[in-house]
């Protein structure tokens, strides 16, 4: 039984050579419109589909290969004698290589002035139908979809035959291929008719297993495109830990702006300021937390410089991540061998949602890009703070948001002085805060202080003020605002209301 292999592919890198090395050995080749063109241009001898099914191609295109000469040639099944029969009886012979890649539709997707008619028509269907058919009789049918596969069939084939673990392999990547372009055409028609979200769809393509996850004993895989936005320029790979911890860095410092510098210890900041410059900056974040900070990961807003690198290497740092490394001081961090320096390309500002796994599925929710606008705050004590505090407290509030509740953060001239993250207790995370800046004898005095969501009772902001902060920003919203408020105007201090929480667990 003579073999065949059909052609249809809008991609036509590396056919010519493919066709050329089928037509050697012996493969009648069936091929579609232009491909059909450029393989007889070249020499090649071929049939058009339509000789097949004796039906022309019509509607410009839309319908070429959906005809049971073409799907059932595909699906056919070699070993069984009824469908051999029943092929015998409709005149429809074997195909056993299927070669087809898809309509450009997701290129097409990402251009923002594409209109909807141009979209739609970038919708392939014989193509996917094709490929599903082959990938299904992979017993049989080889399918190939990525113009990077053909030089290892190529190889199979001048060897004699294409292996069955070959061609199972292809049909796993060709199903990879139909899932994630139906995900793309999806989600993308949903935005554009202005449909409501019915499923979560996601094909995300596995880029490297890590050496672990939170634990070595751990299996830890990325998907994705996370190194579009974080180039590794030197040391150890990356692991789970430091790329979320990296995240939290890179999310901060771009939420406080210019000349940020942030230091990041399990998701929390043990530091962080705007300063001058790049040295004040990461001076005034290091001096919240030194010990905290050791093994940490630092993300500066701004090019790392040699006077910066001569201080990062100091202590030890697990990742460094900056926009930009001058050569002098790629040189010194360098000799640390496992230190990992990171180059963000792209910013981190743009993902709209942000999703988290749970038994049966996943939450989805927006990501926290609330920011303060200034006549929408409200004073609610008889004080009003200093234009001063009220800039301390809006990079208090900041601060607050990008450390895990409950969060109580004290701040003065734009660095933390003490931070308190994560316990279960307000006036717990008051007491840590205060705790940790006398440790590293640091003053709270004339400092402002930020709450991440309300005061259940006026505790907590008592604690604050005992520790000498002259302002406090929070949501308020508690049953008791009343009673905290009288605290806050019987010690004299200033209290902003912002009507939002800032949560983060």
């Amino acid at each position: 039984m003579s073999k065949s292999a059909l052609i249809s592919v809008s991609d036509k890198t590396g056919v010519v050579e493919l066709a050329k090395v089928l037509a050697d050995n012996n493969y009648n080749i069936i091929a579609t419109g232009n491909t059909a063109k450029l393989l007889s241009s070249e020499g090649i001898k071929i049939q058009e589909v339509q000789e097949i099914t004796g039906f022309p191609e019509i509607f410009n295109g839309r319908v070429k290969t959906l005809h049971p000469r073409v799907n059932g040639g595909i699906l056919m099944r070699r070993d069984n004698q009824s469908d051999l029969k029943e092929a015998e009886e409709n005149e429809i012979f074997p195909i056993d290589i299927v070669c087809v890649n898809l309509y450009p539709f997701k290129e097409v997707s990402k251009n923002p002035d594409a209109s909807l008619d141009l979209i739609i028509e970038n919708i392939d269907i014989g193509g996917p139908s094709l490929i599903r058919a082959a990938a299904k009789n992979f017993k049989f049918v080889t399918v190939l979809t990525n113009p990077q596969q053909y030089p290892i069939i190529i190889d199979e084939i001048k060897n004699g035959e294409i292996s069955y673990n070959k061609r199972k392999l292809l049909a796993l990547e060709a199903f990879s291929l139909t899932a994630d372009y139906d995900v793309c055409i999806a989600n993308l028609l949903e935005k554009k008719l202005e449909l409501t979200e019915g499923y979560f769809r996601t094909s995300i393509p596995k880029v490297k297993a890590l050496r672990y996850g939170e634990n070595p004993h751990q299996h830890a895989t990325i998907f994705g495109d996370f190194y579009d936005y974080f180039e590794s320029l030197h040391g150890k790979e990356l692991s789970y830990n430091n790329i979320l911890d990296l995240i939290s860095a890179v999310e901060l410092v771009e939420d406080l702006g210019k000349n940020a510098c942030a230091i990041i210890k399990h998701n929390n900041p043990a530091g962080a300021a705007i300063g001058s410059d790049s040295l004040d900056a990461y001076r005034k974040a290091l001096s919240c937390d030194p010990v905290s900070s050791f093994g940490g990961i630092v993300a500066f807003t701004f090019p790392v410089n040699l006077k910066l690198a001569e201080q990062l290497n100091e202590i030890f740092l697990e990742v460094i991540c900056a926009p930009e490394f001058s050569n002098d001081a790629m040189e010194i961090l360098m000799k640390k061998k496992d230190r990992r320096l990171v180059k963000q390309c792209k910013s981190t500002l743009n993902a709209k949602s942000f999703f988290k796994s749970i038994p049966g599925g996943i939450i989805k929710q927006d990501y926290d890009r609330f920011d303060l606008i200034d006549d929408k705050l409200n004073i609610v004590t008889d004080k009003k703070p200093s234009n001063e505090e009220l800039e301390d407290l809006k990079f208090a509030w900041k601060i607050a948001k990008h450390t895990k509740s409950n969060a109580i953060v004290f701040i003065k001239n734009k660095a933390t002085l003490g931070v308190g993250a994560g316990q279960m207790s307000r006036i717990d995370s008051v007491r840590l805060a205060k705790m940790k800046a006398r440790e590293h004898g640091l003053d709270l005095n004339g400092s402002v202080a930020a709450s991440d969501a309300f005061f259940p009772f006026a505790d907590g902001l008592i604690e604050i003020i005992k520790g000498g902060a002259t302002s406090v920003i929070q949501p308020g919203g508690s049953i008791r605002d009343n009673e905290v408020i009288d605290a806050a105007n019987q010690n004299n201090i200033s209290m902003v209301f912002t009507g939002i929480r800032h949560f983060k667990h």
